[in-house]
């Protein structure tokens, strides 16, 4: 039997993942665990860097006024999602890697850009030097029947605070872990859920259709 998706990220990439879904022909759940707000920054003096990295779109639509001030520095971008955001912004983007921030960092840094600024969310996720937090990502409260509807779902997990928040959510409120099986974006968020799951696919490369494909593969 096909298993029902349930797409966790926030909006309005929930939105677009959900339609996705739909577009495969699965049926879908859409509860998102947060909402993105932006955050008030000042961008810093451009010239104290040679690149900017951005890991998520969130970075590009919440990041404001103070992102024009960068707009002359070449960007690195983890997927091809964050790198349209970031050229619909005005963004010369150099590369957008399809793999994981560490792997663009060092793309970045073969290729001449050794001063990386990162614009990213609240939770530190990068180890570089250069960072500054632009959005935040505010867990959202979750009632306890939407939280049972994930019964026997596939659930997509697009970062590790997801799968963090996940976690807790279904042990705060004695839920079996092994009732939901998970698809992750990466291997480092599959690890961040732990153990205990139905089942656990990690998707070939960080993009919906590829954590879509992944999925179909769990089934009863």
């Amino acid at each position: 039997m096909t298993r029902t998706i349930a797409v966790l990220r926030p909006e309005p990439g929930n939105a677009a993942t959900v339609a996705r879904v739909i577009a495969a022909g699965r049926q879908v759940i859409a509860l998102p665990l947060f909402v993105v707000r932006p955050l008030a920054w000042t961008a810093p003096d451009p010239a104290d860097f040679d690149g900017l990295l951005f890991t998520s779109a969130n970075a590009v639509r919440h990041g404001g006024t103070e992102l024009a001030r960068l707009s002359g520095l070449p960007a690195f971008a983890v997927g091809e999602n964050t790198a349209q955001a970031a050229r619909g912004a005005g963004f010369d983007v150099k590369a957008s890697g399809a793999g994981d921030a560490a792997a663009i960092i060092a793309q970045a840094r073969a290729s001449g850009h050794a001063r990386l600024l990162h614009l990213g969310g609240q939770e530190r996720s990068v180890d570089i030097e250069g960072v500054i937090a632009v959005y935040a990502s505010e867990p959202m409260p979750i009632a306890a029947t939407d939280l049972m509807g994930l019964t026997g779902s596939v659930a997509m997990l697009h970062s590790v605070r997801a799968a963090q928040r996940l976690t807790e959510l279904l042990d705060s409120a004695e839920m079996a872990r092994d009732l939901l099986a998970l698809v992750a974006i990466s291997p480092a968020v599959a690890q961040a859920a732990g153990m205990g799951w139905r089942a656990v696919a990690t998707a070939s490369v960080p993009r919906d259709d590829a954590m879509i494909a992944a999925a179909g593969t769990l089934v009863d």
